[in-house]
């Protein structure tokens, strides 16, 4: 995958080293590599995170290394510290765009803005700095192509992949309070791309559905309008064996993204759709070209609808409840 990794290898991170991605990426690189050294840490503070990082990279000596990987936000460490970086080759997983994200995905900016203007150069900078780009998606690797000039002989595609030690296929009994019900279950941040008030809506119009129990679980509260029903069931968080759990219980996922108006949900996979393939569930996928990358119409336990429309989720979950009945 990474056929310009030296023998000694730098991985750095500003997420938490037990955070997917970046374990996916340390297994990929120990396979290729004879050496992997870290630099990452799992306090809770994100600026914690950083400023530690920064002080392990002020006093690292670099001359024993002959590549530096780059995991999550590369566009905090690049700019600032790629004059500690010049004999070595560096890869980047640039995951996330700082300019997409808080100009059209978050709405935080507009994209003429000070602030629009400084992120998207931002991104332009650690693109140029970096010898290898890797992206999610070939949609998300071609946006960056178009958008911040990334070229494609640099670019590389590595999809995400599930925790198989924690999500794989398993036959559990169903809670009491869900014997007999067809359940439906969806997990996630509440970012909006994920199109979350399309799923609640969906679910206020079949909450009198006797034959459907809904899940749903994340941040929601505070942020939407819950509809609430004998059949319907809210968890703010749970740690990941217990997900799995829940997941195991449910007879559909719902996996997105959702959101028809944010275009960098239609140009990534959502991560929860690793995690429900893993455990071998039937899930709902946004119609978008990203998501037909990896997952097709006439795979079995695939299926897709409009993003952005209620009435065609409530119409899609109905037909595949049917079928499946």
């Amino acid at each position: 995958m990474f056929s310009s990794v030296g023998r000694n290898v730098l991985f750095i991170t500003t997420k938490n080293v037990s955070y997917l991605r970046n374990r996916q990426e340390i297994g990929l690189l120990e396979q290729q590599s004879d050496k992997v050294e870290i630099i990452g840490f799992d306090f809770k503070s994100y600026p914690a995170r950083l400023l530690a990082v920064y002080f392990s990279l002020l006093f690292k000596n670099m001359r024993v290394f002959d590549t530096v990987f780059i995991g999550f936000s590369p566009q905090l460490i690049l700019p600032f510290w790629g004059w500690k970086f010049r004999k070595q080759n560096i890869i980047i997983d640039f995951f996330i765009s700082t300019y997409d994200t808080f100009v059209f995905d978050r709405k935080k900016f507009t994209k003429n803005s000070l602030c629009g203007r400084l992120l998207k150069n931002l991104d332009c900078k650690t693109i140029r700095k970096a010898d290898l780009v890797i992206a999610d998606t070939n949609c998300h690797g071609q946006y960056f192509v178009k958008e911040f000039g990334l070229s494609e002989e640099k670019l590389r595609v590595l999809y995400l992949q599930a925790d198989t030690d924690i999500y794989y296929p398993r036959k559990q009994i169903k809670p009491q309070r869900m014997e007999g019900k067809y359940v439906v279950l969806y997990f996630g941040s509440a970012l909006p791309l994920q199109g979350v008030p399309v799923i609640l809506e969906a679910i206020e119009l079949m909450k009198h559905d006797k034959e459907i129990y809904f899940i749903m679980i994340g941040p929601i509260d505070g942020k939407f309008q819950k509809p609430f029903g004998k059949n319907i069931e809210y968890h703010e968080w749970l740690p990941q064996e217990e997900l799995a759990e829940y997941i195991s219980y449910s007879d559909l996922c719902l996996a997105g993204h959702f959101n028809a108006e944010i275009d960098k949900a239609k140009r990534t996979i959502p991560g929860k759709a690793y995690i429900y393939r893993a455990m071998d569930k039937p899930i709902i996928l946004g119609d978008n070209p990203a998501n037909k990358e990896l997952y097709k119409n006439e795979d079995e336990g695939i299926y897709y609808v409009e993003m952005g429309s209620p009435k065609a989720l409530v119409d899609r979950i109905i037909e595949i409840k049917e079928s499946a009945w």
